[in-house]
């Protein structure tokens, strides 16, 4: 081999690595991270200086953000963010939320069955839902951001039809509700169980051949299907994840507050993607990662909290999570051509 040849060589190795940090950079939630930092940070010093005023340090405040944060947004974030790195949305995961909790709560507290195998139909519920969703979609060719419109209008009728207007208490078995929401010493048990998900989903996105496929069928559908991605059985498995999340979030809910309204979860879908694209994913899909979801639910919650110790009036509060939806987007677009 010619000198010339292996300085050639050399010099494409290192660009395809440079590509590849590049790649990982966009992939990984460094960004986010930052800012999640700066605002933890700066909120953490102010109350250091002014805890009378601003009780963000305080025991109960931390506490109530660990409860509060994967049972509002956290959880079902996970899903909806698995079903945008695979290049769709689900605007019916509010709905689904509620639907499937209040089924499980009226089974157990109205029809006095077991607590557990009625919350595994609730959560087929609400996998069903979710599989449904992408069957509609996938088969007939409609962006999922109709479809997903149309059944959540469908299943909020629904919910009113199974159970009427009125809540639904919801009091299960003391070892059911010490697991779903008591602690663990100082750990509440909400989010335990949004951690242990955010890492089984981690490990499915980073390292099992199905977040391989996900990445490839939202980032490139020509391409995977070459490659042999079996795009529709993927996006159909992402969309199974959206809705069980769903489900999952609105029970474990109902469990921590022993009660679920109809009118609960109308802004969860907007919610969870506003938690997704300012945790990096891209709206066209492809690209993503799990910390970028857990930072920008996480994010999310704290700004408003933020805002609330600071007494800001309460039709303030979202204002800023308008503006940061907006920011986040065009930093990352910025920043992705730079890198690129």
């Amino acid at each position: 081999m010619s000198l010339q040849q292996t300085i050639t060589d050399e010099a494409a190795a290192k660009r395809t690595k440079a590509a590849g940090r590049r790649y990982r950079r966009q992939q990984s939630a460094f960004d986010i991270l930052i800012l999640f930092l700066v605002v933890i940070g700066a909120s953490v010093v102010y109350g250091l200086i002014s805890p009378d005023t601003f009780a963000f340090n305080s025991f109960a405040n931390i506490q109530n953000a660990l409860y509060t944060i994967p049972i509002e947004v956290g959880i079902p974030a996970l899903g909806a963010g698995v079903l945008m790195i695979a290049g769709e949305f689900d605007l019916s995961i509010g709905n689904n939320y509620i639907f499937s909790s209040i089924v499980t709560a009226q089974l157990v507290t109205t029809n006095g069955m077991n607590v557990w195998l009625a919350v595994l139909i609730g959560l087929l519920i609400g996998t069903g839902i979710g599989l449904l969703n992408g069957l509609i979609t996938l088969w007939l060719k409609i962006p999922s951001f109709i479809t997903t419109l149309g059944t959540s209008f469908f299943w909020l009728a629904a919910t009113f039809f199974v159970h009427g207007a009125s809540s639904q208490t919801f009091f299960p078995e003391p070892f059911f509700a010490s697991i779903t929401a008591g602690s663990i010493g100082v750990i509440p048990a909400t989010f335990i169980w949004w951690a242990v998900l955010a890492l089984i989903f981690w490990g499915l996105l980073e390292r099992n051949r199905i977040g391989n496929h996900i990445f490839a069928a939202g980032g490139n559908k020509q391409a995977a299907l070459a490659t042999g991605v079996h795009v529709t059985r993927t996006k159909l498995i992402a969309f199974a994840l959206t809705g069980t999340t769903a489900a999952l979030g609105g029970i474990l809910a109902a469990a921590y507050i022993n009660n679920v309204a109809p009118s609960n979860g109308q802004a969860l879908p907007l919610e969870a993607i506003a938690a997704c694209v300012i945790g990096g994913l891209a709206l066209n899909g492809g690209r993503g990662s799990i910390l970028g979801i857990v930072l920008g639910s996480a994010l999310i919650f704290w700004i408003r909290d933020v805002l609330l110790l600071l007494g800001a009036p309460g039709f303030y509060i979202d204002a800023p999570i308008g503006i940061l939806i907006i920011s986040a987007v065009a930093i990352y677009e910025v920043l992705r051509a730079r890198r690129s």
